[in-house]
C-alpha cells in the first residue's frame, strides 16, 4: 500500500467506519486513473486519489469534489536509476528515454508531463510507460525498460535503501514540492461524484468525520503503532523501511482535512499548462472540493 493512501485502509483497520454506522468496502487499484474510471462507471461512489482527478474531472464534463484533503504534497519521487545517473541529471535528460509512471492519465503522469515540459522537453521528446508500483515498478528499473520513473513510498524508499536508484526531484514534502512546482500541491483525499454527495449527504458527513478521525489519529501516534495496524501483507519482510518511509511522511498528513487555500490554484495552472482541454475550460475550482462536511457536527 502506498503511504498516500494509507489513511483508506487505515480508517477500516481502525473501525472509524463502522463507528460512524457505515460499511465500507476498501478496494485497491494499481493507478488512480482506473479507481477514477471505476468512479465514473458507476461501480464504487469513493475514490481515494490524487485531488488533481477533480479538476481533470471537470474538464471533461464530470462533476466530483474532495470531501476529505490527506496531505500538502504528493509524496511522490522521481527516481533516476542508479546505473544512468551519471548522464541523466535531471528530467532535461530524458529525451528519447523511456520514462516510468504508474498510469497514464494518472498523477504521477501529470506531474511527469509537467516537469519534462519545465525542463524544456516536449510530449514527443520522450516515452511514458505505466509500470503501476510496488514490484512492477522495481522490475521495470531493474531490468532497464525505464531509466526513470516516478513513483511513492515505500516502492521509492526500497529502490533507494538498495542503491538501484537516485533522487531527480523529491515531492514527498512541502518544502520540497514548493521548489518544483511553485506552491502546495495538494495530493491525496476523498473524491466524490458531486451528484452522489447531493443525493447522499448523511453518508458524506459520516465518511469525512471517519477520515478526519483517522488524521487526528496519525498525528498522535508513532510511525510504529500505526504501521502495527496495517496487515502484514502491506510491508512484508520490509517492515523497518516502511516504518522509516512513514515517519518521514507523516508530518505531511493533513490534521484536519482541509484544503490549503493556495492549493487548488497551484494544481489548475499545472494541469492547464500540460493539459489543452484543461485550459481551454473555465474550471471553477469551488466545485472542486468541499468543506461542509468538515463544517458540520455530528461525528463519533
Amino acid at each position: 500500500m502506498r503511504l498516500i493512501y494509507l489513511p483508506a485502509i487505515l480508517t477500516k483497520r481502525l473501525g472509524y467506519f463502522e463507528q460512524q454506522g457505515l460499511d465500507v468496502d476498501v478496494v485497491t487499484e494499481p493507478a488512480g486513473v482506473n479507481a477514477e474510471d471505476e468512479l465514473i462507471a458507476g461501480a464504487v461512489q469513493g475514490v481515494v486519489g490524487f485531488y488533481d482527478h477533480t479538476i481533470d474531472l471537470q474538464s471533461k464534463g464530470t462533476d466530483v469534489e474532495s470531501l476529505v484533503q490527506f496531505a500538502s504534497a504528493p509524496g511522490e519521487v522521481e527516481l533516476v536509476s542508479s546505473a544512468r545517473a551519471a548522464d541523466i541529471k535531471s528530467p532535461a535528460d530524458f529525451k528519447g528515454q523511456s520514462i516510468g509512471v504508474t498510469g497514464l492519465g494518472s498523477s504521477t503522469d501529470f506531474l511527469t508531463r509537467y516537469l519534462t515540459q519545465k525542463f524544456g522537453l516536449q510530449r514527443d521528446d520522450y516515452r511514458l510507460l505505466p509500470v503501476d508500483a510496488g514490484k512492477t515498478f522495481i522490475d521495470a528499473m531493474r531490468h532497464r525498460r525505464i531509466v526513470a520513473g516516478m513513483t511513492t513510498d515505500p516502492t521509492a524508499s526500497e529502490l533507494l535503501s538498495s542503491d538501484q536508484a537516485k533522487v531527480l526531484i523529491d515531492l514527498r514534502t512541502e518544502a520540497s514540492t514548493r521548489e518544483a512546482l511553485g506552491g502546495i500541491y495538494p495530493a491525496g483525499c476523498l473524491y466524490m461524484r458531486a451528484a452522489w454527495v447531493d443525493a447522499h449527504p448523511d453518508e458524506a458527513r459520516k465518511l469525512t468525520h471517519a477520515f478526519v478521525k483517522t488524521l487526528r489519529y496519525i498525528h498522535t501516534h508513532s510511525a510504529e503503532q500505526i504501521v502495527d495496524q496495517l496487515p502484514r501483507s502491506y510491508y512484508e519482510k520490509r517492515k523497518a523501511l516502511y516504518v522509516a518511509a512513514f515517519k518521514a511522511f507523516q508530518p505531511t498528513f493533513s490534521v484536519d482535512g482541509r484544503m490549503p487555500d493556495s492549493g487548488p490554484r497551484t494544481v489548475l495552472a499545472i494541469l492547464s499548462a500540460i493539459d489543452p482541454s484543461v485550459q481551454a475550460t473555465d474550471v471553477d475550482l469551488s466545485k472542486t472540493y468541499t468543506t461542509a462536511f468538515l463544517d458540520t457536527p455530528g461525528g463519533k
